[in-house]
Formats: C-alpha cells, structure tokens, sequence
C-alpha cells in the first residue's frame, strides 16, 4: 500500500496525468506610455518636446548667459571686498606687531634643568 502512495506523491509531483495541451501563457507586450514628473507636468514636458530644437537651443543659451553673468558678478563683489580687507599696509603692519611680539621673549639663556 506505501507503493501506491509513493507513486501517487510522485504523478502529483511531476505532473502526470494532467492536461498537457495547455499552451503556455504568453507574456502581454508593454505599450509605452508617458507621465508626469516631479517638477513638470506632462502638458509642459509635451510642449517642450514639441518645440523647434532652435527655440530650445536659444533658450538654453540664454539660461547659461544669466548664469555666467551672475557667477562673474559674484566674483567681482568678493574680489572687491578681499582688496578692501587684504591691502599691502595692512599685512606690513601685521609682520611689525609679529617682529616685536618675538623680541620681547625672553631668551631661554642661562635656564638649568
């Protein structure tokens, strides 16, 4: 009697007996779709996709101009204040309070351990 249990685990488990004219199940295709990111919608990303590539080039160069110009415009205002704060007279000034701060030590001369 174990036999026949044996042999029945063993259909089941292989499959036998069942219907094998089942076709197997295919895969539907994907379709393409688009949507909407963080930061643009889908009608302002459709409009951009349409637009001329001249217009956007346009667009784009304008952009990197703006940017161009306010990075030297920063430049220029650090450069401005580092000359009001970094002049010549200043750090001459500075190497005259270092050289007298060094001479008034006293010398380690004459010192026992």
């Amino acid at each position: 009697s174990s036999g026949i249990n044996a042999e029945y685990g063993y259909r089941r488990k292989m499959k036998k007996g069942t219907e094998q004219d089942v076709a197997k199940k295919r895969a539907r295709k994907t379709t393409k779709f688009q949507r909407s990111i963080q930061g643009a919608t889908l009608e302002n990303i459709l409009a951009k996709r349409n637009q001329k590539p001249e217009v956007r080039k346009a667009q784009r160069e304008q952009v990197i101009r703006s940017q161009k110009e306010k990075i030297k415009a920063k430049k220029e205002a650090k450069s401005s204040n580092k000359k009001k704060t970094d002049t010549k007279a200043v750090r001459a000034a500075q190497k005259k309070i270092n050289k007298a701060n060094t001479k008034s030590k006293p010398g380690r001369t004459g010192v026992m351990m």
